[in-house]
């Protein structure tokens, strides 16, 4: 069984993210390729299936996400996938995190999950929202083990998505 793991990364920390996923795969004795859509829109179109991510911007995904996924669910039609990203802390303060709610709360991940189903991809319902401590990184303690435990979670249940 193979899978592809796809990311856009603008400061490093979704590839960081996307590099232990894609440890994971491996450590669960799958095959795996990673694909840096920011270098590439070339991938396998032979993977069972298929995680992409993408960092929040402005609110969205990257441009590049979004012109993958279109390429992408040509080719993964009816393929379990699944949904990460990256975004700025939530701030634990309630009058910064309701200042802030605009920009933390509608994030890439449900996006990227939306159009991938919308192009009959089979997604995980868990979308993994990698927390980052500010704009440029570094990601939050204990993020890259939280990737890792995503990604057993979303193996388990492939099946049944």
């Amino acid at each position: 069984m193979k899978g592809i793991v796809a990311f856009d990364s603008v400061y490093g920390n979704t590839r960081h993210v996307a590099e232990a996923m894609a440890e994971e795969i491996k450590a669960q004795g799958l095959e795996v390729a990673l694909v840096n859509i920011g270098q590439t829109m070339k991938f396998d179109a032979d993977a069972d299936f298929i995680l992409i991510g993408s960092p929040t911007r402005m609110k969205q995904m990257t441009f590049r996400t979004k012109r993958f996924i279109k390429k992408a669910r040509k080719v993964y039609a009816g393929k379990p996938g699944a949904a990460f990203e990256t975004k700025l802390r939530t701030p634990t303060d309630p009058t910064a995190r309701e200042k802030m709610a605009k920009w933390i709360d509608n994030t890439a991940g449900p996006k990227i999950r939306e159009m991938a189903e919308e192009g009959g991809i089979r997604m995980y319902d868990e979308v993994l929202r990698a927390e980052v401590v500010d704009t440029y990184g570094p990601l939050m303690p204990n993020t890259l083990e939280q990737s890792r435990e995503f990604v057993r979670r979303f193996l388990a249940n492939m099946n049944s998505i």
